[in-house]
């Protein structure tokens, strides 16, 4: 059976989406992103499934950071859509509550009802967390904004539903793994994640991008960073529709590698289908 570790607790999102690609999997909820990547790396899970960026709080984990170092790669993508309910403790009213508490990216993305609410807020280190630590205290004061398994799942009472923001809200999730096992070249639509590092001199980046857009390349994605002292070269993140292995992505890998001093494929993998969904007209 594949074990899936994750941040977060049960009933978080990031454990729907496990739930969702694996059905049946065995689950290992960890407390941070770096040690749900390091249980694969250890091998203590066989694949991570982690948030990567929010259709309205943007970026979510540091990915882009942490996977070069991890030695894992990308197998995989999944868009996921994302809703939470105000809950409190069984027989609480709207009007009790005084604070809420929930991760901060689940905050940023219910500012309307909480703005309404007039309610302070507490950050948890995610949902799922946020809706233990309100049946713990017991207070009808206290509330969380949650999914609704994690609101079943500790026996809360649904006091607003479905108070996001966007109704449209979704989280991108990516599956890590140890292997590299890149998606065959089939003419379905595919992804590649890279990353890689600059060459020290004027113009590199500029020069190392104009190969995707010469050969008709679409980046999705491009993250930077700096790795070391600041005058080391930036290092980039960097996610675009193709294979590998098609000649027009060949030609602009080609060209990344001249104006760059290191360059590593993370991932190639089938492009989920929500992207079908979100080209424009």
């Amino acid at each position: 059976m594949t074990s899936v570790a994750y941040q977060g607790e049960y009933g978080s999102n990031s454990a729907a989406a496990a739930q969702k690609l694996f059905p049946g999997c065995t689950e290992l909820p960890c407390t941070s992103f770096e040690q749900a990547l390091d249980a694969v790396t250890l091998g203590s899970a066989d694949l991570a499934v982690i948030p990567v960026d929010n259709s309205a709080a943007g970026r979510v984990a540091d990915v882009h950071h942490l996977l070069p170092e991890s030695g894992l790669f990308v197998i995989g993508e999944y868009f996921l859509a994302i809703h939470f309910d105000l809950v409190g403790v069984a027989g609480a009213t709207l009007d009790q509550v005084e604070q809420v508490r929930s991760h901060v990216h689940a905050l940023g993305q219910c500012r309307k009802v909480l703005r309404e609410g007039g309610w302070r807020t507490l950050v948890s280190d995610d949902t799922a967390g946020a809706a233990r630590e309100v049946a713990e205290l017991g207070d009808p004061r206290h509330a969380a904004l949650a999914p609704p398994a994690a609101a079943r799942h500790h026996g809360l009472e649904v006091l607003r539903a479905g108070v996001e923001d966007d109704p449209d809200n979704t989280t991108r999730f990516v599956v890590l793994s140890r292997d590299a096992d890149f998606a065959p070249l089939t003419g379905a639509p595919t992804m590649t994640s890279l990353f890689f590092a600059v060459r020290n001199i004027p113009s590199a980046l500029y020069k190392a991008l104009g190969g995707f857009s010469s050969n008709a390349v679409n980046l999705t994605k491009i993250e930077s960073y700096q790795m070391g002292a600041g005058l080391s070269p930036s290092c980039f993140y960097v996610e675009i529709e193709g294979h590998v292995d098609e000649p027009r992505v060949a030609l602009a890998l080609h060209e990344l590698r001249f104006f760059s001093s290191e360059v590593r494929v993370l991932g190639v993998y089938p492009a989920h289908a929500h992207r079908l969904t979100e080209r424009p007209a």
